[in-house]
């Protein structure tokens, strides 16, 4: 088994500015480079869009609640990653779990909010599905993540926010996407 690389962490309080650039950049890089792959994957589903413009008002909405779901699990397991007391098996079920019953209770209120507010049983089933797939998903995504920059070293606290955050987008908005392009044309 190849050695571990040695994790430097950005610390505030005691890394010069450029330091802390030269840590924080390559990530924030990679997400601006994931980013405009996310734009391109959200043009695929135009047709969607274009047909039904209530679609895209619940878009913002369900790719946030995926990135608060996956924030929180990442930045639990980062913090706890750092006590070397993280057990990784233990957190993918518990976030495993967590993440679904997320997905039930915002999915179910997310679609009754919609019945109430635009009267549309299919979008109200869309996105209610969506925030389902998109929540059991993030606390996945942000473990899988999250761990595997540990095991390469890298500080999870700077690298696992952005990396995780597109690729989480990127699933939510094809989730949506999908299941909207499915239920809506």
């Amino acid at each position: 088994m190849k050695p571990r690389k040695p994790t430097i962490y950005a610390n505030d309080d005691t890394e010069s500015t450029p330091t802390l650039l030269r840590l924080r950049i390559p990530s924030l890089f990679l997400g601006l480079f994931l980013g405009i792959g996310l734009s391109f994957i959200t043009s695929q589903f135009e047709n969607v869009l274009a047909r039904n413009v209530p679609v895209i008002f619940f878009l913002p909405f369900i790719v946030y609640m995926a990135d608060a779901i996956g924030t929180q699990t990442q930045n639990i397991y980062a913090r706890n990653l750092k006590t070397g007391k993280a057990k990784f098996h233990n957190y993918l079920i518990k976030e495993s779990s967590l993440g679904c019953l997320f997905g039930i209770i915002f999915g179910l209120l997310s679609a009754f909010l919609i019945i109430w507010w635009r009267g549309d049983n299919l979008l109200a089933a869309s996105v209610g599905l969506s925030m389902f797939g998109a929540a059991i998903s993030a606390p996945t995504i942000a473990l899988l993540t999250t761990e595997w920059l540990s095991e390469l070293g890298e500080d999870p606290a700077v690298y696992a926010g952005p990396i995780v955050t597109v690729i989480q987008d990127a699933i939510s908005v094809v989730i949506y996407g999908v299941v909207c392009s499915r239920l809506l044309l």
